[in-house]
């Protein structure tokens, strides 16, 4: 791991100079109070906007000053409701400011798990976007008395002049509020946050995170590389995911670097081209789309365009691992100025032009994306983490990069492996328990204070962890065979034809899968065959299934065997947040799918 130079250390903030979150605020605009911490676009102006430090602290005092006139004392809840923007930055400091607890709260959750989750917080005061997001809470907000107040960002009147109950606007509830803001004078051990888990097998818990859980662990990720006060980061992952709050949003303010906040997922690649970042966090399945843009432009091109991005893959690889220290081929490596023009040059154009590196954790990212994207001279940075380890626990150095592992620990950070080669944590940054449920804690922390994953893994010699499977996860067929799901989908995903794809096969002989294919390019392929992609029958047809399978086997080349699909039920209705069939971080639930799609897996295996 390497070590920060004197001029990186003078600029970041530490632990013991902050405390606490609230500390390291106070901190940052005391240090750069105008240098830009934000950049966000503004409808109005249809322009993009920039916060200085003493800005936001204008703006925390504001609302502050609100919050005590409702009389909210320590320890309180307070739930976030918001996309990603610096009023979400502004909510969540000016709470922790007055010792109150933030509850983050995904924008498209379904409306009966938000009701769950604010009464079992008991949260007395809830934040959200807009009058519309509100209307699509009202059917449950039976479940909120606790709430003693609803702030909307946008303006509440109805059109017959009347107003909800508890609902009211941010202007209409800062209106005559000011203070200077608060810095919260407690140690880091109190609670800064309780951050739900996105239960992909069952009820999700809360996680409870104190203030030195996140602070440490963003300090730890601030060591990784020289982050400096000239980055600029793209905010796109929801503030709600615990990955983009700690290495997105207090890491940035450790650095003192400047955030842009994306205006949607839709509008990323023209945010890159405007933003032109040079950090990006990430989840694999953004890169996965990127690359299926790429194919998908690149047999439009036709065989030479094609021969030309293998070719400079092949040669910015052989860079990369000479670079690396690694045996790569001198030959094709002194070929990179003349591939890099030609084609990588432009590629990264659409990332901005200008990243450094790009973090990517969540979930596995196949090796095969990851040699393209470093191929391409876009060093990804993988990394592994659990919301319960505030969350990052390990991560490649931009030095030290080995794409087919989880990198090395943070510092600070030990891991071993339990039982079934489980892998197990022990840092400043694990949880201090799930909210009001201590037999989940019992499971998760061990006597001794270790985490428990639920993660298989293998630690290579040189200290590099690779993820090997799920404990949960992992499909035990009839034979006996073991088989990862996960990362048999990851590789399936990288086809432009899938979409979403599901693997099956539990005590079964043979291996199925659910597949949604993305209908561009299902359509494209049909007319290839003379058949229509519009007829049901279509997606029963035994030679289109065929045509599938093919598809999708030609992507499992590096899995054993036995690791072949062998039956494929074809859809088209991709599962969603809005369904109840994924969670708010876009992971599959999978007993829910397998319930919704009973008959379809029953007639797989029975073989008809």
């Amino acid at each position: 791991m390497s070590s920060p130079n004197s001029t990186q250390a003078d600029h970041r903030v530490t632990p013991a100079q902050a405390v606490n979150l609230s500390g390291l605020f106070f901190e940052r605009v005391e240090r750069t109070p105008e240098a830009i911490a934000y950049r966000q676009y503004d409808p109005g102006c249809q322009d993009w906007i920039d916060t200085t430090w003493s800005d936001m602290a204008w703006e925390v005092g504001r609302i502050q000053a609100a919050l005590c006139r409702d009389k909210l004392e320590a320890g309180d809840r307070v739930a976030i409701m918001l996309k990603n923007a610096r009023e979400w930055v502004l909510f969540d400091q000016a709470a922790m400011g007055l010792g109150l607890v933030t509850v983050p709260l995904y924008t498209d959750d379904r409306p009966h798990n938000v009701a769950r989750i604010i009464q079992e917080t008991r949260a007395k005061l809830l934040v959200v976007d807009g009058r519309r997001q509100w209307r699509g809470l009202e059917a449950v907000s039976d479940g909120f008395d606790s709430l003693q107040r609803i702030i909307t960002l946008a303006p509440v009147e109805a059109e017959d002049g009347s107003k909800d109950r508890l609902l009211e606007s941010f202007a209409d509830w800062t209106f005559g509020a000011r203070g200077e803001p608060v810095r919260l004078e407690s140690d880091g051990q109190a609670l800064a946050s309780i951050v739900y888990t996105s239960g992909t097998a069952g009820r999700a818990k809360g996680v409870m995170l104190t203030h030195s859980n996140m602070l440490e662990n963003a300090y730890a990720c601030s060591q990784v590389a020289s982050i400096t006060p000239d980055d600029l980061f793209l905010s796109f992952l929801p503030l709600s995911h615990t990955l983009e709050r700690t290495g997105g949003y207090y890491l940035p303010m450790i650095c003192g670097s400047t955030v842009a906040f994306a205006r949607s997922v839709q509008q990323l690649a023209e945010d890159l081209g405007i933003i032109q970042p040079t950090l990006l966090i990430s989840v694999p399945r953004v890169y996965e789309r990127v690359y299926a843009r790429i194919g998908t432009a690149l047999k439009k091109k036709g065989g030479l365009a094609q021969w030309l991005f293998h070719r400079t893959v092949e040669v910015g690889s052989a860079r990369f691992e000479r670079r690396q220290g690694r045996d790569g081929s001198a030959t094709r490596a002194a070929l990179w100025p003349l591939f890099n023009r030609l084609v990588a040059c432009t590629l990264r154009q659409r990332l901005g032009g200008r990243l450094r590196f790009a973090i990517c954790g969540g979930a596995p990212l196949s090796p095969e994306l990851a040699r393209v994207f470093t191929g391409i001279g876009v060093p990804v940075l993988q990394g592994y983490g659990l919301t319960e380890a505030s969350p990052v626990v390990s991560v490649n150095r931009p030095e030290d990069n080995r794409p087919e592992t989880i990198g090395t620990p943070l510092e600070g950070v030990e891991v071993r492996l339990g039982e079934r080669n489980e892998l197990m944590v022990k840092s400043a940054g694990v949880m201090r328990g799930y909210w009001k449920n201590d037999e989940a804690t019992a499971e998760a922390i061990d006597a001794n204070g270790w985490l428990h994953t639920g993660d298989q893994a293998a630690i290579d010699p040189d200290g590099h962890i690779r993820i090997t499977g799920r404990l949960k996860d992992i499909i035990v067929m009839a034979n006996g065979e073991k088989v990862p799901p996960a990362a048999m989908e990851s590789a399936i995903g990288l086809d432009p034809l899938v979409d979403q794809v599901m693997i099956l096969g539990e005590g079964q002989s043979q291996l199925a899968a659910l597949v949604v294919v993305e209908p561009e390019a299902f359509a494209a392929l049909m007319r290839e065959f003379d058949m229509d992609p519009e007829d049901p029958d279509t997606l029963t047809d035994r030679f289109v299934e065929k045509l599938v399978l093919k598809r999708i086997n030609g992507r499992l080349s590096d899995f054993p065997g036995f690791a072949q699909i062998r039956r494929v039920k074809i859809l088209t209705e991709p599962w969603t947040i809005e369904d109840g069939l994924m969670t708010p971080t876009h992971k599959l639930k999978r007993p829910l799918i397998e319930k919704e799609h009973a008959q379809d897996i029953e007639a797989l295996f029975a073989g008809r």
